[in-house]
């Protein structure tokens, strides 16, 4: 069996995927300029606004998708644009003429990220009831976006707050836990950079790098009511064990926020949010949907699985072993050549002190359970999980392969795949064996994605 010429094939259906969510495409044709209306349209709906309304057009911005927003919005708009701020994570950057694209730091905030934030909030102070603003949000905007909570009296340091997601990150909670904590100890999350620019007219043009599309979760809800409260924030500290590894600022701030003493964010009817519209652009489904139309075009029979997968992702990995496994030996759920697509953002509890990412440890897992599969039988299979943002935890890999030909390297070079996994150093095993899949930066984010196939 050809595993160079399967790896190959998924790599371009990931690739797919990943170009159906580029964001300067994206944001370009979903603006329309027709005279002096400004069009919005995406996912069948359109908004318009009547641009002699407004004195000025401002963009602002922040995510790892940031940099090719602002570009798509550029072409878009021309001279009608006034300028603006966006801020990337570090490595992300792309040139733009109107918009400032400043770098930060990414999945934990420095004082680049509190930099940027602050551009982005005295940018926003600005802005009055003539202005337009365009907010661009993609994911990685919670930690590229840092402001850390500085009001009714009580201030955090970015320190404290990037300690608390630490803790969060490696306890295991997901993204909707982490963004409703970091929420609540942010100055600008949670709808608050909503109360900041109004009284403006706010256009937020959103890529969803979580599951379901939660709009409060998406880079932690700039101008979105927020639907959770300072004691659901508290209950997730306490509930994940966490209360007493987090900074006492920190602590004491949400434990007095639970207990009525702290304003809460704002949430739905608050008047922050007449002049706010958020719509989404680009999703994991639609990368999905988009690598399985790649897969018909290499002939396997494919079939899409759904964008909504989480949960630990050794666990998962195991259920896509087992379907692949019925591919391979009965034809089910799809007979051989066969193709099985799905996206969503799984978690990694850390056990170890190794290095990866949740890719990385879904294909490790993936690999350790094909070792100990039939061999006729893995011999047939393939499997890729890749990040669409093309970094995969704090490592320089989207994500990883897994097949019989990577195990048989594996063993050759004394690794066993269980120790790795143990240690959830994914990316040493999968570096020392060449089952790395390295696509640079993508500028775009929609969570993961995973193709198994099965010849």
């Amino acid at each position: 069996m050809d595993h160079s010429r399967m790896r190959k094939d998924a790599t371009e259906i990931f690739a797919a995927g990943v170009a159906r969510v580029d964001p300067r495409p994206m944001v370009r044709d979903a603006l329309r300029l027709e005279g002096p209306v400004l069009t919005v349209e995406a996912g069948g709906r359109a908004a318009a606004w009547d641009l002699r309304r407004f004195d000025r057009i401002l963009v602002l911005g922040f995510g790892k998708a940031g940099a090719r927003m602002a570009r798509g919005a550029e072409e878009a708009l021309g001279d009608r644009l006034s300028g603006g701020v966006v801020a990337v994570k570090r490595g992300h950057a792309e040139p733009c003429s109107t918009v400032r694209i400043l770098e930060a730091s990414h999945p934990v905030p420095d004082e680049s990220s509190v930099r940027a934030a602050r551009a982005v909030m005295e940018a926003a102070r600005g802005a009055d009831e003539r202005t337009l603003v365009l907010v661009l949000v993609s994911g990685g905007g919670s930690a590229i976006l840092c402001a850390p909570y500085d009001r009714d009296g009580r201030s955090l340091t970015l320190d404290d707050k990037a300690a608390v997601t630490r803790e969060l990150l490696a306890c295991g909670a997901d993204i909707r836990e982490i963004n409703a904590v970091r929420r609540h100890l942010s100055a600008v999350k949670g709808g608050r950079l909503a109360e900041i620019l109004a009284p403006a007219a706010v256009v937020t043009l959103i890529l969803s790098d979580v599951v379901g599309d939660e709009l409060a979760s998406i880079a932690s809800g700039p101008t979105v009511p927020d639907p959770t409260t300072w004691s659901d924030a508290l209950g997730i500290v306490r509930r994940f064990g966490i209360q007493d590894r987090i900074p006492e600022a920190a602590r004491s701030l949400l434990e007095d926020g639970a207990a009525g003493r702290l304003p809460d964010t704002p949430k739905a009817g608050d008047r922050a949010f007449r002049n706010v519209r958020n719509i989404v652009l680009g999703s994991n489904r639609r990368a999905a949907l988009a690598a399985a139309a790649r897969a018909r075009e290499l002939g396997y029979r494919t079939l899409y699985l759904g964008s909504r997968i989480t949960g630990e992702a050794r666990e998962i990995a195991r259920a896509y072993l087992g379907m692949a496994l019925d591919c391979a030996a009965d034809g089910v759920p799809r007979s051989r050549p066969a193709c099985l697509i799905a996206g969503g953002e799984t978690t990694v509890t850390l056990r170890g002190s190794g290095k990866g990412g949740r890719n990385q440890e879904m294909a490790l897992s993936f690999l350790a359970g094909l070792g100990d599969s039939e061999s006729r039988l893995a011999r047939r299979i393939c499997f890729l999980s890749a990040g669409t943002d093309g970094n995969d935890g704090p490592t320089d890999a989207a994500g990883a392969f897994a097949d019989a030909e990577l195990l048989e390297a594996a063993r050759a070079a004394g690794s066993g795949p269980r120790d790795y996994l143990a240690a959830n150093d994914s990316y040493a095993f999968f570096d020392r064996i060449g089952g790395l899949l390295r696509t640079g930066p993508t500028n775009t984010n929609v969570c993961d994605l995973q193709v198994v196939l099965v010849r």
